[in-house]
């Protein structure tokens, strides 16, 4: 998505973000109407209709047809749509670029971890899958470790190295074979 769609979908939420809004956009889907019979519909002022309409034309939402002296306005159907659709837009959104994509990560960890250790296994899958990624970078790549050395690895962190080691193995980020482990590739990891 661009930057351009992006800042077209914010004034489009903007723009939608008012419950006046809302209603002159329900009355136009229904039918055309005149400022005056929106303003009478709606129990508003003329100008402030005349607003609202300004506001839906920057977008391209309303369209005007010229009927003797007055105007008749309508929705555009076709360019809601198509809004519609970048809002849920399959293709992966565009992140702001001052957002950082591990900051969640860096928060999980800074809440559970306290000088290198463990204060707690989380409860919540997404989370220990962030601390088990954290704990996993504790054995080196291509290395076999007897289970005793993996034990004693995951106690510097914490405790329960039973439950850990077998996390680890569930998750795919490490495997076991008569007693000996190693740590897989990122790539075969089976995430949360």
């Amino acid at each position: 998505m661009e930057a351009s769609d992006i800042q077209t979908l914010l004034r489009f939420f903007k723009v939608m973000a008012n419950e006046s809004r809302l209603k002159v956009v329900g009355l136009l889907a229904q039918r055309e109407c005149s400022v005056e019979e929106l303003a009478a519909l709606l129990n508003l002022k003329e100008p402030t209709i005349s607003h609202h309409l300004a506001k839906f034309r920057e977008l391209d939402l309303v369209q005007m047809q010229p009927k003797g002296n007055t105007h008749l306005y309508r929705l555009n159907m076709e360019r809601l749509n198509e809004l519609n659709k970048s809002v849920v837009v399959a293709s992966p959104i565009a992140l702001a670029e001052d957002v950082e994509p591990e900051a969640w990560e860096t928060k999980v960890l800074k809440s559970y971890l306290e000088n290198d250790r463990l204060t707690k296994i989380p409860a919540s899958r997404k989370k220990r899958w962030i601390i088990l990624k954290w704990l996993v970078k504790q054995f080196e790549p291509n290395v076999t470790y007897p289970e005793k050395a993996v034990n004693e690895i995951i106690q510097q962190a914490h405790p329960d190295s039973a439950t850990l080691r077998r996390e680890l193995v569930g998750y795919q980020m490490m495997r076991r074979e008569n007693g000996i482990y190693w740590r897989l590739p990122e790539s075969e990891w089976k995430p949360v």
